[in-house]
């Protein structure tokens, strides 16, 4: 189903996934919504900016036409793109990472008052492309978990091990993919410096069992994909039972 939709979470949940990644916006109208892109083209249609329309607007695209299954079939009903404050309370048990995408306009005072709002600090992670966004979360006094920035990053992998120790870091969370800006983060070597730095270490996007099963035999806490029944079961979380 969609992705980023209370059903594809749902669905994610009663098939394993221990926590949701997803990707967040602000409408015109300040509304913290999330979806992937930018605009509602690749999956409403709609070639507007999420940034440029109002959530009554956006409310009415069907995220779900651009969706087709492993088959090849389409939706029988419509979806639609949640609201942040939505999925907080649907889940009130969950945890969320949230990387906050959008720039311009400033999106964060809206995504930090919503998550207040709801009392989550201790279970939502604000992640983010943009080192000013999670800078700019910080210092607004968000509390919560904070993923790391890419200069971060270069830090706890190439800065000597004592000065990662005398100066935390901003982050508490390495969320990297196997290869990525030249470097291999999936071996043992660098899970092992990540954590020496004092951050979790997050791959995305892995489908592959085996490639799963690797990165977790090697120490990785956490895996981000988009096949959660599969890995979950080559990792060994259990699923929900059916009542």
């Amino acid at each position: 189903m969609p992705e980023n939709t209370i059903e594809a979470f749902e669905r994610a949940f009663s098939v394993g996934a221990q926590a949701i990644e997803t990707d967040a916006h602000m409408t015109r109208d300040g509304k913290v919504v999330l979806a992937h892109d930018e605009t509602g083209l690749r999956m409403a249609g709609v070639s507007r900016a999420i940034r440029d329309v109002t959530y009554d607007e956006i409310s009415t695209w069907d995220v779900g036409k651009g969706f087709r299954a492993p088959d090849g079939t389409k939706p029988d009903r419509p979806y639609r793109v949640p609201l942040l404050e939505e999925v907080l309370s649907t889940f009130p048990d969950a945890f969320v990472n949230i990387d906050a995408k959008q720039t311009k306009p400033d999106m964060m005072p809206a995504l930090v008052r919503i998550i207040r709002q709801a009392c989550a600090q201790d279970r939502v992670r604000i992640a983010s492309f943009s080192s000013r966004n999670l800078r700019h979360a910080r210092s607004l006094g968000y509390d919560g978990a904070l993923g790391t920035a890419a200069v971060e990053l270069a830090r706890a992998i190439f800065a000597p091990r004592i000065v990662n120790r005398v100066l935390p870091l901003m982050g508490d969370a390495a969320q990297v993919p196997e290869h990525g800006w030249g470097i291999t983060f999936a071996k043992q070597r660098m899970i092992d410096r990540l954590h020496e730095a004092g951050l979790r270490v997050d791959f995305w996007t892995i489908d592959d069992p085996a490639r799963a099963r690797a990165l977790i035999a090697m120490g990785a806490d956490g895996i981000v994909t988009n096949d959660p029944r599969r890995i979950a079961e080559a990792v060994g979380v259990p699923t929900q039972k059916s009542s």
